[in-house]
């Protein structure tokens, strides 16, 4: 399993709406045998640019452990998901260790 970030951005909503399209994509991690370690909840920010006809929207950025399989199906799922506006799945890399740099 491999770690993954992904960033993305909810139309303004109500909270409780909010909040489900959260758990909407925590829920579908969890059950692909991923496993969520982090999500950040940055609230609203104003875009630098209209997107879909919206000047801002709600920002999440979750930190998960998962299989190809999992990030396929989560990207999938945000790509027919009404309330997204705009996602990046990005797979982390572990850091260089310090030998190389002396090389």
């Amino acid at each position: 399993m491999n770690k993954y970030e992904v960033m993305y951005i909810v139309k303004p909503l109500e909270d409780e709406a909010f909040e489900a399209v959260v758990k909407k994509f925590e829920d579908l991690v969890k059950n692909n045998r991923g496993t969520v370690e982090k999500i950040d909840r940055w609230g609203k920010k104003r875009f630098a640019y209209e997107i879909q006809k919206l000047y801002e929207g709600l920002y999440v950025v979750m930190n998960f452990s998962a299989d190809a399989a999992c990030v396929a199906e989560l990207d999938r799922v945000m790509k027919i998901t009404d309330e997204l506006l705009r996602h990046m799945i990005v797979r982390k890399t572990e850091k260089r260790s310090e030998e190389k740099k002396d090389e």
